[in-house]
């Protein structure tokens, strides 16, 4: 039957959940806030021609978001570019630099060169990686999670010792790695999802085959040319965008939502699908008697980090830069530890800086640099101008250490901060999250807050604080288990 669906945000798991929604045969409607699409994937363009990518940067999983498109009939090939970088990245360490190299046996051949016998390794704990991404994203994230009776199938009843659910990942590293910095390098991926090393399970090796492995890709023109080809392919099927047109009310009668209130106009619709913050959907948009949840249950969740942004314009080329560069002069446990236990600003921090317009020329004016900074922070703290720029003098002095130039403040053409508060006021993000909620244990699969509103039959939830996680193909995948959901 065919029905009117109401979709809440443009961000990647909207942006897939109007695409599927609107496959299905349904008259679909996105509704964002903002002024474009995109939520935390948005792009901003300066005035002197400089071209911001706000949110994500790495390219990781290709295949995950190639299935996408071939869900249509499509290719990412149709829309844009995409660019395998060499080296993936750099790390700064306070010792030196270790560059990791597309190729694979390259790759070997540094883990050998740093770590007697870490070559062979390797390939030992991609093999077993390569596993669980075969599962676990092909499988085990498509699940709804409604019961854990959904994860009884002989493919995962098979794989449950060899997913690692019940071990952590620092352990599960050091059982093929002893040199510190190999151990660094694969720990890095699962910082962003939320919780410390020793806290995220085994299963999420599966980052490092999805990354490593797969490549790190770039597609030409930026991240945001992705948001552009999903809004096609859902356009395409039928889906309608609104933009700056905030949802203020689901307004329901007798369990089911029937309208929502957008600037102050109720418009009927037969199902929402909500791809905003979860816990801004039911605090503001829901009276408290249809909300899944308490006040005191998402405090006691544990949330991925947010993050203080810098975008930067600088007016000359600045020399020795790659395009992925992570500054880990400093401890990861440390630092780790004060987002995720001590809740506070970092006393020794790691921090990463992308500079696009090294593969991308076209991000920024004629021999000028596009470059932004990122550092990872705890959610909820306080967020003030002269805090950011403590960490900013930081951050500029050891990319000035790095690339061997000075002065580089004076060369700086365009400069933006962005951090907690911003989260918050654009994407009403909880606490100012950045990346949705941790994926430990004790929130994975059926653990995590429920795909489905259980006191309104036609109310779901996608994005990066449900099923399956946080991420951009979890994001993309999330979206099409809504609509699958919405569609029954």
């Amino acid at each position: 039957m065919k029905k009117k669906i109401a979709i809440i945000g443009s961000g990647f798991s909207g942006l897939s959940a109007a695409a599927y929604s609107s496959q299905q045969g349904h008259e679909v409607h996105v509704f964002e806030k903002n002024s474009s699409l995109g939520g935390r994937a948005r792009k901003f363009t300066t005035e002197n021609g400089y071209v911001f990518d706000m949110g994500p940067s790495w390219y990781w999983m290709p295949d995950i978001i190639e299935s996408f498109f071939e869900d249509f009939g499509r290719r990412t090939s149709d829309f844009y570019e995409l660019v395998s970088l060499d080296p993936q990245f750099e790390m700064v360490f306070s010792d030196g630099i270790m560059a990791v190299p597309q190729n694979y046996e390259a790759m070997k051949n540094l883990f050998e060169a740093t770590e007697t016998g870490a070559g062979k390794r390797l390939d030992d704990f991609m093999e077993d990686a390569r596993y669980k991404y075969e599962v676990g994203m092909k499988d085990f994230v498509n699940k709804p999670c409604h019961s854990w009776m959904e994860f009884i199938s002989p493919t995962i009843a098979k794989s449950a010792l060899k997913l690692d659910l019940l071990s952590n990942f620092h352990r599960f590293v050091r059982k093929y790695f002893s040199h510190p910095k190999l151990i660094m390098l694969m720990e890095f991926p699962v910082i962003f999802l939320g919780a410390a090393p020793k806290d995220i399970p085994a299963l999420y090796s599966l980052m490092n085959y999805g990354g490593y492995k797969l490549g790190t890709w770039y597609p030409m023109g930026g991240f945001s040319k992705v948001i552009d080809a999903m809004a096609a392919v859902a356009k395409d099927q039928g889906a309608q965008f609104h933009c700056n047109a905030p949802v203020d009310q689901i307004v329901i009668k007798n369990k089911k939502a029937t309208s929502i209130v957008v600037n102050d106009t109720e418009i009927e619709f037969d199902t929402v699908i909500a791809s905003s913050d979860y816990h801004h959907t039911e605090k503001h948009m829901l009276s408290e008697e249809y909300r899944n949840y308490t006040e005191d249950y998402w405090k006691t969740r544990t949330f991925a980090p947010s993050c203080l942004i810098y975008y930067l314009g600088f007016k000359e080329k600045v020399p020795n830069l790659k395009h992925h560069t992570l500054f880990f002069e400093n401890n990861l446990d440390l630092h780790t530890h004060e987002i995720y236990e001590d809740k506070k600003w970092p006393t020794q921090p790691l921090f990463y800086v992308c500079c696009p317009s090294k593969t991308d020329p076209d991000l920024a004016p004629q021999n000028c640099e596009n470059i932004f900074l990122l550092m990872p922070v705890a959610t909820g703290i306080e967020d003030q101008e002269e805090i950011r720029e403590h960490y900013f003098q930081e951050m500029i002095g050891r990319l000035e250490k790095h690339t061997g130039t000075s002065d580089l403040i004076s060369k700086i053409d365009y400069k933006k901060s962005y951090c907690i508060k911003d989260f918050k006021e654009d994407y009403n993000a909880y606490e100012g999250n950045a990346y949705g909620l941790a994926n430990t244990l004790s929130q994975t699969a059926v653990l995590k807050p429920s795909l489905k509103n259980k006191k309104i039959s036609n109310l779901f939830y996608t994005g990066q604080l449900t099923v399956p996680g946080p991420g951009v193909p979890p994001s993309i995948i999330s979206g099409k288990i809504a609509a699958n959901e919405a569609n029954k």
